[in-house]
């Protein structure tokens, strides 16, 4: 084989956050820059046998269909003989983790910036998935980071780029390429375990309308095999399903901002009884019934009291996890069910451990993300296929299905309010800021909330005791009420700020109260905290969810 070695240099730039490597296309696009991050992927995961698996795809965002060229060429380089992609180039992530488990892959690598915005002026990424289905370790991506701090030379293979629209099998000298559906594949999956009748029968009533709106990215063609094709949804139900390069021109994000068509069409006149929403790669999910957005948090706990309906999961809850900032609602069911509950730092990487020991069967994030032991990855149509399964089993709406909820388990009323693109240093300034007053505050009465406890959350994983660090900073109040403040790392311009709030209240006669007044005094004791106007010079959020 026609094999170059290429000089290099190192990018100083190339640490992988929660979510591996996310930057804007254009750096994506300088010479050697994907090249380096893919080239150190390869050095640090164990030389391929024969036999070993490598799968590629991504969420179709731009510079996609280019990227997967130029990593098979460098897969075939480094000793990779059999290769998936996804058709098209496509594969979503939830798709992904299942195909690595299935096929038994070595890795996986998916091109995607999950929820960010795509286009020539959008952003792109890279991270790999490990031969559990799930996403690389800390140690694994920082072992990689090391890597490309070093670099003098990748390898690549010369020859013609593939067709990534024909189904088949290709064979480049030594390597054989296979171009797979995995829409398929994940719908005959998600067959296993859901019940498929019961949701038919709820299409078929007509008395059942929803609608689902994929955002021009990669959980159209995917959604329209399984609640078109296979389920007999309208065929008005899709939204938004074919996949653009840039998602319409869209923020492929499903929440109450940037879905807010879907959000007009629930809580308008004339509503649908169902409405949910998936993001650019397909691991989130937005679950909305008419009048009424049921939060991540809920969403999660509700699954946890009604798992064991599903045909999938009728040995129940092993336990359940959640990350730090998510709502503890879902907390006091796995206390009535008697099951544990772990709670582990942001980023979909700390439940593996718990999955792959068997110690949690269900799992989830307040940033629109749940998942199960199915694969090693949230899964945004598997939660949509979750709660439709749900509705058509207990024959009740959604309003009805969380009033029952919260009066069985209380209400967690919660919020998320982002501050995005905030000058990193300023936001590095507001996090100091705050740990400088952490030994000082317990006990501080603000209103009529006494401060209990706070911390800079410390997360010693349960199964290979690695600890990671510096993970949120958590105020605790004596009512059980929260303020959480952390930076994320999904961004890719400056950072972003963002304020987790919580207030628990028991009364069913409280339960219809509107949330952001209802938060409002821990919204004033955030402020007054963590001055967020003074350090962000904003005077409000961003987003608020």
């Amino acid at each position: 084989m026609n094999i170059r070695y290429i000089a290099t240099h190192p990018f100083s730039d190339q640490k992988p956050g929660t979510s591996g490597l996310r930057k804007k296309v254009r750096i994506f696009q300088q010479p050697h820059y994907l090249e380096n991050f893919v080239q150190c992927i390869f050095d640090t995961l164990p030389e391929p046998a024969q036999e070993d698996i490598l799968i590629i795809g991504g969420d179709g965002r731009y510079h996609n269909r280019q990227a997967i060229q130029t990593i098979l060429k460098m897969a075939v380089a480094n000793g990779f003989r059999h290769i998936l992609i996804g058709w098209h180039g496509l594969i979503s992530t939830p798709a992904m983790s299942a195909q690595i488990r299935k096929y038994r892959a070595l890795c996986g690598i998916i091109l995607s910036a999950s929820h960010n915005p795509g286009g020539p002026d959008g952003d792109f990424g890279v991270k790999f998935n490990m031969a559990n289905g799930g996403p690389a370790p800390e140690k694994l991506t920082h072992a990689v980071y090391e890597a490309t701090c070093a670099i003098q030379e990748y390898r690549l293979l010369e020859c013609d780029d593939i067709d990534l629209d024909t189904l088949g099998e290709i064979q480049i000298n030594e390597a054989r390429i296979e171009i797979i559906d995995t829409v398929t594949n994940y719908a005959d999956f998600m067959e296993h375990l859901f019940d498929f009748d019961a949701i038919r029968a709820l299409f078929k009533s007509g008395r059942f309308h929803m609608l689902f709106d994929a955002m021009h990215a990669v959980t159209g063609p995917y959604a329209k095999e399984l609640l078109q094709r296979r389920l007999g949804a309208a065929a008005d139900t899709l939204l938004n399903a074919i996949p653009e390069e840039d998602f319409g021109g869209g923020h492929p994000d499903p929440n109450l901002v940037h879905a807010h068509k879907l959000v007009e069409r629930l809580f308008g006149a004339n509503a649908p009884d169902f409405g949910a929403a998936s993001d650019g790669d397909g691991d989130r999910n937005m679950i909305l019934g008419r009048h009424l957005f049921v939060t991540p948090s809920d969403s999660l706990a509700v699954m946890a009291a009604n798992i064991h309906h599903l045909p999938g999961y009728r040995s129940g809850l092993a336990g359940v996890a959640r990350s730090m900032p998510t709502s503890q609602a879902v907390d006091r069911v796995a206390e009535a069910l008697g099951v544990e509950c772990y709670e582990t730092p942001t980023g979909w990487k700390f439940f593996g451990n718990l999955l792959d020991a068997h110690k949690i069967t269900l799992c989830g994030e307040e940033s629109f993300g749940n998942g199960s032991d199915h694969i090693r990855e949230k899964d945004g149509l598997w939660a949509v296929l979750f709660w439709l399964n749900l509705i058509a089993l207990r024959h009740q709406p959604v309003r009805k299905i969380m009033h029952e909820h919260w009066r069985r388990f209380g209400r967690h009323y919660y919020s998320r309010h982002d501050y995005e693109e905030v000058d990193s240093a300023a936001a590095e300034s507001l996090m100091t800021h705050l740990r400088d007053q952490l030994e000082n505050l317990p006990g501080r009465r603000f209103g009529d909330y006494q401060l209990r406890s706070c911390d800079d959350f410390c997360y010693t994983d349960p199964i290979d005791n690695s600890i990671s660090e510096h993970q949120g900073l958590r105020f605790l109040f004596e009512d059980g009420s929260r303020i959480v403040f952390r930076l994320s790392g999904t961004g890719t311009r400056g950072a972003t700020l963002r304020v987790y709030l919580e207030r628990y209240e028991p009364d069913p006669e409280k339960h219809e109260l509107d949330t952001q007044k209802t938060l409002n005094p821990l919204i004033q004791i955030a402020e007054n905290l963590a001055r967020i106007q003074h350090f962000t010079a904003r005077e409000n959020p961003s987003v608020i969810t």
